[in-house]
């Protein structure tokens, strides 16, 4: 018999280190469980975020993931939690579900924390997008009003002011929004917290366990089918990612999905070397500081289909938009460079919900939102696999945006407990 690795929390340990695959002496060989009430295919910070939250409401929960949980996109991330610095002209409606999601990150972090027993890395300080040198002022302006005008909670500085939040920045700095409700966590330390998290609840996860396809009974999915055999389940969510179409498709569900590559780099601060102590933007990069003292730089954003290769142009592109902001970057080692997916729709935002196929949910195409909308989307899947139905902004951004769904079709697929 064929067996996939059913991680132990030694998994989770082994995260901490940069992006890269698990190796097998961590995992143990187990057979997959017959039945379970949720089966949940990607293991993201999305797939575990809402199989960890259902697992809390008692639910049997098995997570299925194709490689290393958080390998494709989540481990890659910067960590931002940063809905005001985000902030594009027609989000709107993106920019609600955002700000509620923020609202739900300290006590999502807290029960995280509380059921692993590990700490996220959740840093308060804020974020700080600049400009450097005077011919990007008035684009930063133009930042700084739109989201005045969207009601959000940012300050304009001065030059001086920018460089006294930040000194070791440029004295090319000529001015700033402080971004003060946009903070941030680890990835590195999220990714383990939530198997951990999971786990501690009940739920199930397996690694190197692609699901291959979806079994259908009596006109709904009933199951799923991986090289270790077939997992039964009241409902399948559908939360791999960029891959998100691959299990769709053969249903009949297109999604204008698409993977944006991104890559970036960590540097290795030291106290003389001015590391930074928040989160900062400029036009080129962002500059994330971790409490460890690794300096990611990120991100590229390149349609590049499936090509994971970190080339010269992308670390030239980082390089030197660390080195316009942050003199002291020459003299820091490079720790680690990787590159990740981006799973982004056509128009930048997410889809949740149902998919017109009983049985079947989706929560894909966070685009580089996904740590930050983890907390909403978990809750919005949670509330419809219990309830019926989505509430909030979240029925937004269904699928029926792009295609037609016929009506009751949402409560159909909800399966409720």
């Amino acid at each position: 018999m064929i067996f996939c690795s059913d991680s132990t929390i030694a998994v989770g340990e082994r995260l901490r280190a940069p992006p890269q695959s698990a190796s097998d002496d961590t995992t143990r060989q187990l057979a997959l469980p017959a039945r379970v009430d949720i089966a949940v295919i990607g293991a993201g910070v999305i797939g575990l975020s809402i199989a960890w939250r259902l697992a809390r409401r008692g639910m049997s929960v098995a997570a299925f993931e194709r490689a290393q949980s958080g390998a494709g996109t989540s481990l890659a991330a910067t960590g931002m939690l940063a809905a005001a610095a985000e902030h594009e002209p027609g989000g709107e409606d993106l920019l609600t579900l955002a700000l509620a999601s923020q609202r739900l990150w300290p006590q999502f972090r807290s029960e995280i924390e509380a059921d692993s027993d590990l700490s996220i890395d959740h840093r308060t300080e804020g974020t700080l997008v600049v400009a450097l040198g005077r011919d990007e002022v008035e684009r930063l302006r133009f930042r700084y009003e739109h989201q005045q005008r969207s009601g959000l909670d940012t300050r304009w500085l001065n030059g001086i002011e920018a460089r006294l939040l930040e000194p070791g920045l440029r004295p090319s700095v000529t001015a700033g929004i402080a971004c003060d409700g946009d903070h941030q966590v680890d990835p590195r330390l999220l990714m383990p917290a939530l198997v951990r998290a999971l786990q501690s609840r009940g739920g199930r996860l397996f690694e190197n366990c692609p699901v291959m396809s979806l079994e259908t009974a009596g006109g709904r999915i009933s199951g799923l089918v991986t090289a270790a055999g077939v997992c039964q389940a009241r409902t399948v969510i559908v939360a791999n990612g960029v891959w998100a179409a691959d299990i769709l498709s053969p249903q009949g569900i297109d999604i204008p999905l698409r993977p944006l590559k991104g890559q970036a780099l960590a540097l290795k601060a030291t106290k003389q070397t001015s590391p930074l102590s928040r989160v900062v933007w400029t036009e080129q990069i962002h500059l994330a500081p971790k409490s460890d003292g690794r300096l990611i730089v990120g991100s590229t954003m390149e349609d590049a289909g499936f090509n994971a290769a970190i080339t010269a142009g992308g670390m030239l592109a980082l390089l030197e938009g660390v080195h316009r902001a942050l003199p002291s970057s020459e003299e820091m080692e490079i720790e680690a460079i990787w590159s990740g997916f981006r799973p982004t729709t056509d128009d930048d935002a997410p889809i949740l919900g149902a998919t017109g196929v009983p049985g079947l949910l989706i929560a894909t195409g966070h685009h580089r939102n996904g740590i930050l909308l983890a907390p909403v989307t978990a809750a919005a899947l949670e509330e419809l696999v219990t309830a019926g139905s989505m509430t909030g902004a979240a029925p937004l951004f269904g699928l029926d945006r792009f295609q037609d769904v016929q009506p009751g079709q949402a409560l159909a697929a909800g399966a409720r407990q």
